[in-house]
C-alpha cells in the first residue's frame, strides 16, 4: 500500500515537512478554498501540484471534489454544477492525480458530538454520543418532527443529557455539529440548518439513491476516458441523522453503488472506521466481495459502545479487525500485479489520529493532529511489514 498523509494546504498546521518526517510519500489534498461547487481552475490545481512537488511529494489522491447541493436534490442548476465537476476532473488529470475521493452526505459532512473527549491514556478523541447528538437534535434545534425519529428510550436519555448541560456545553455541542469540520462543505448557523434540513422534507432514501446513480452515470464515463478512479467515501457516521437519507452506509449500499454504474473507475473508499460503526458490517467479507473496486482506504479504528455511540480508538485496537483488513486488502495488491493492473498499489492514509504530546494545546485541525496519527502510520506500517515477512507472497 501506498503510505499518504492528508494536508489541508499551505494553512495546515502540519506542514509538508512534517509529512516527509512521517515516511508518507504521498499526500492526499485538495482546493479547500474552492467549496461552491465552481470549476477548479487548472491554475489553481498546478499551484497545488507544485507546492506538493516541491517538498518532495506526489499528490496521490483528491479528497475531495465538492459535490453541490442541487446535485443531491437534482434540483435547479444541477446540471451545471455537474459540468463543473467534470471539468474539475479534467483539471486535476492535468496534475497527474487519478483517484478522487469524495463523498454525497446531504447537508452536513463527517460529524461528531465531542472533539476533545478525554481517553484514559490522557490524550483526547473525536467521539460521536448517540444521547448528545438526539438532545441537540430535538431540544436544541427543535426539527420539526425530530422526537418522532428517536425510539421513546432515546428521547428519554437525551432530555435527561439536555437538562443537565450547561449553556456552554450546549453552545459548545451546537459548534462542534454544524460549524464545519476540515473537509467540510460549509458551516450553518441554527436557521439555515434548519432551512438545508427542510430541503430534504420530500427526498426519500431511494429517491437520494437514484439521485447519486444519475450523477455517477454522468461523470464516471468521463472519469473512465481520463484514466480516473472515483472512491466514494462512506457516510460518517453510517445511519441517517436530523431525519436525512444517507446512501453509503451498508455493504448494500457499495454493492447498489457499483452495480448502477459498472465500471471501474466508479470505486469505493473503505474506510474502517465509517463502515466499522456499524455492527451489521462485516468488513472482511466487504473487502472480499468489492476488493476489485477499492480504490482508496483509510486505515482508522473505532470502539463502538452498546448503544450506537463509538469514540476514535487506537488504529490497531477498536471494534473492527484492521489487521485482518490489511491482509485482504495486500492479497487485493498481489492479485492486480499478476493481472499488471497499473492501480496495484492501493494507497492509503491513517486517519483521525488522537490528540496526544505537545499537540496538546496547539491548534490543530480536529483528527487531523500530528503525533496522532505519525504514530497510527508507524503501527499500521508495521502490521504492513510484517505480514509481507509472514507471507512473502504478499510482496511478490
Amino acid at each position: 500500500m501506498k503510505e499518504t498523509w492528508r494536508w489541508f494546504g499551505p494553512q495546515d498546521r502540519v506542514s509538508l515537512d512534517h509529512v516527509r518526517q512521517a515516511g508518507a510519500t504521498g499526500v492526499v489534498s485538495a482546493l479547500h478554498h474552492l467549496y461552491r461547487g465552481e470549476v477548479w481552475p487548472l491554475d489553481e490545481v498546478l499551484k497545488r501540484k507544485s507546492e506538493i512537488e516541491a517538498a518532495g511529494l506526489t499528490w496521490s489522491v483528491v479528497e475531495s471534489i465538492p459535490i453541490h447541493n442541487s446535485i443531491k436534490l437534482q434540483s435547479g442548476p444541477f446540471r451545471q454544477f455537474t459540468d463543473a465537476w467534470k471539468d474539475s476532473l479534467s483539471a486535476i488529470v492535468q496534475a497527474g492525480v487519478k483517484i478522487v475521493c469524495y463523498n454525497f452526505m446531504p447537508v452536513i459532512d463527517w460529524t461528531r458530538t465531542d472533539l476533545r473527549w478525554q481517553l484514559s491514556s490522557t490524550g483526547y478523541a473525536l467521539r460521536f454520543d448517540v444521547s448528545d447528538f438526539a438532545a441537540y437534535d430535538v431540544f436544541i434545534l427543535q426539527r420539526v418532527g425530530a422526537e418522532g425519529d428517536y425510539p421513546e428510550e432515546r428521547v428519554a436519555a437525551a432530555r435527561a443529557r439536555f437538562e443537565a448541560m450547561s449553556e456552554g456545553r450546549r453552545n459548545e455541542l451546537e459548534q462542534t455539529i454544524i460549524a464545519g469540520l476540515p473537509g467540510a462543505e460549509g458551516s450553518y448557523d441554527r436557521g439555515t440548518l434548519r432551512e438545508s434540513i427542510d430541503q430534504y422534507k420530500n427526498v426519500t432514501t431511494s429517491e437520494l439513491r437514484g439521485h447519486l446513480i444519475s450523477f455517477l452515470r454522468e461523470v464516471a464515463p468521463v472519469a473512465e476516458e481520463l484514466g480516473v478512479r472515483l472512491a466514494i467515501h462512506p457516510d460518517d457516521p453510517p445511519w441517517p441523522l436530523f431525519g436525512l437519507p444517507r446512501v453509503v452506509s451498508t455493504a448494500e449500499d457499495a454493492r447498489s453503488i457499483l452495480a448502477g454504474v459498472d465500471t471501474a473507475a466508479n470505486g469505493l473508499t473503505l474506510c474502517v472506521g465509517s463502515y466499522g460503526s456499524r455492527a451489521d458490517n462485516d468488513l472482511l467479507r466487504m473487502v472480499d466481495e468489492f476488493s476489485s473496486r477499492i480504490h482508496f482506504v483509510h486505515l482508522r479504528q473505532v470502539m463502538r459502545e452498546a448503544d450506537g455511540s463509538f469514540y476514535e480508538a487506537e488504529h490497531l485496537h477498536g471494534s473492527s479487525d484492521i489487521v485482518g483488513v490489511i491482509s485482504a486488502v495486500l492479497k487485493e495488491e498481489a492479485r492486480r500485479r499478476k493481472q499488471n493492473r497499473l492501480d496495484s498499489e492501493i494507497p492509503m492514509r491513517p486517519d483521525h489520529g488522537h490528540l496526544l504530546a505537545d499537540d496538546i494545546g496547539r491548534k490543530v485541525n480536529p483528527g487531523y493532529s500530528l503525533v496522532g496519527r505519525l504514530k497510527g502510520l508507524a503501527e499500521l506500517r508495521g502490521v504492513v511489514e510484517g505480514l509481507k515477512y509472514a507471507m512473502p507472497e504478499l510482496a511478490e
